[in-house]
């Protein structure tokens, strides 16, 4: 099965559940666009975190590049 189907069939259940659920007078809040969303909204939290741990990466390691170049300098001097 490929991944196409695989998540149509997915969205298609959760259409189906939200729908009993708005029969059930229980909320017509879950479908698949809130899903997507929410999806969406995820994926753009997860990219600000992996920026913020590259930059903190970036400057740890100018920091040790910076203490390692003073090493070398005062061994050679």
């Amino acid at each position: 099965m490929n991944l196409k189907s695989l998540s149509d069939r997915a969205l298609n259940g959760l259409d189906a559940v939200g729908y009993q659920l708005d029969n059930l007078g229980i909320t017509n809040k879950i479908n698949r666009h809130s899903l997507i969303a929410l999806m969406m909204a995820e994926q753009k939290h997860l990219e600000g975190e992996w920026d913020s741990l590259q930059a903190r990466y970036g400057a740890r390691f100018r920091q040790v590049e910076g203490l390692v170049g003073r090493v070398r300098g005062l061994i050679r001097a």
